[in-house]
């Protein structure tokens, strides 16, 4: 019989080293994948916190512009109805009779149907 080659099987000590050597490497990527997910998520929480930011001081300048705005035109209405009292009389009379009109013909449409109030 011809010698054949033994093939050397490994000893369970040099597994268990393989084996832990393996496992200590994943935990270092592991602990870079950690450290690189904690830095990306302050870079996102430090830019979505700019992006609010803008969005209100934005919303804070358009806000007083508006405002601005409403009392200078409210202000325009107000020296109008006092230079012209007689036309603002009439104006709103007729507000007020516009609306009685739009009030009754609304009760005339909901008494058109049958049944009463209850």
């Amino acid at each position: 019989m011809a010698d054949t080659p033994k093939t050397e099987v490994p000893s369970v000590e040099s597994v268990q080293k393989s084996v832990e050597k393996q496992i200590s490497e994943l935990r270092k990527e592991i602990a870079k994948i950690n450290k690189s997910l904690a830095e990306r998520s302050a870079e996102l929480v430090s830019e979505a916190r700019d992006t609010a930011s803008g969005a209100i001081e934005e919303a804070s300048t358009r806000a007083s512009r508006a405002a601005q705005q409403l009392r200078t035109q409210a202000q325009t209405v107000s020296e109008a109805a006092r230079e012209n009292p007689a036309t603002t009389g009439v104006v709103v009379g007729l507000a007020g009779l516009v609306g009685v009109m739009i009030g009754l013909a609304i009760a005339k449409g909901s008494s058109d149907r049958r049944g009463g109030w209850y």
